[in-house]
């Protein structure tokens, strides 16, 4: 049996990106830190939404059940009234991994006095690990570094019980991922 393709979601959170005011330079950050780390075939699926409570857990619930085992998200995860990414990923989440954003937080935090500001968090959408990300490319890369080498355990987890689930495989030049032996 073949092994499928992993579809990941890329969802842009911004209400300028989302008009066209500006270019979205933070989806095409995720996407290329991903072909960096990753040594499987993947699939990305890419949206950008408006800062909007309802619009962003529908894409987000809408990537999941597109079969993304993995979404993440850049924007919105300040202190700002419309900041509102972690709400709608709280609300679409059945469990939530506050240990993600912690540990952006703390590595953040040696670049940027100001990350003690920032809500990201992640959870489990159905069978797919949301991981919010901060807006700027240089924390993407900076965040990612720091959680990636859990996320394909992560997803390896959600999909217990699941015949031929998806499978993240990184380039252990440049990123080890950690699975427990056996």
């Amino acid at each position: 049996m073949t092994t499928p393709i992993p579809r990941i979601g890329i969802l842009t959170v911004s209400d300028r990106a989302s008009r066209g005011d500006y270019a979205d330079l933070g989806g095409p950050a995720i996407r290329d830190y991903l072909d960096e780390v990753l040594a499987s075939q993947w699939e990305p699926l890419e949206r950008v939404v408006p800062d909007d409570l309802e619009r962003i857990a529908a894409a987000l619930r809408g990537l999941a059940d597109d079969g993304c085992c993995l979404v993440v998200t850049t924007g919105g995860t300040g202190p700002a009234p419309r900041d509102v990414t972690p709400e709608a990923t709280e609300r679409v989440c059945t469990k939530l991994l506050p240990g993600f954003g912690e540990l952006m937080r703390k590595v953040s935090l040696d670049f940027v006095p100001t990350a003690i500001l920032s809500r990201q968090t992640a959870g489990i959408c159905g069978r797919a690990l949301v991981v919010n990300l901060p807006g700027r490319p240089k924390s993407i890369r900076q965040c990612l570094d720091a959680v990636f080498p859990a996320i394909p355990y992560c997803i390896d987890l959600a999909y217990t019980g699941v015949e031929n689930p998806p499978r993240l495989e990184t380039k252990p030049e440049r990123l080890v991922a950690f699975r427990p032996p056996g």
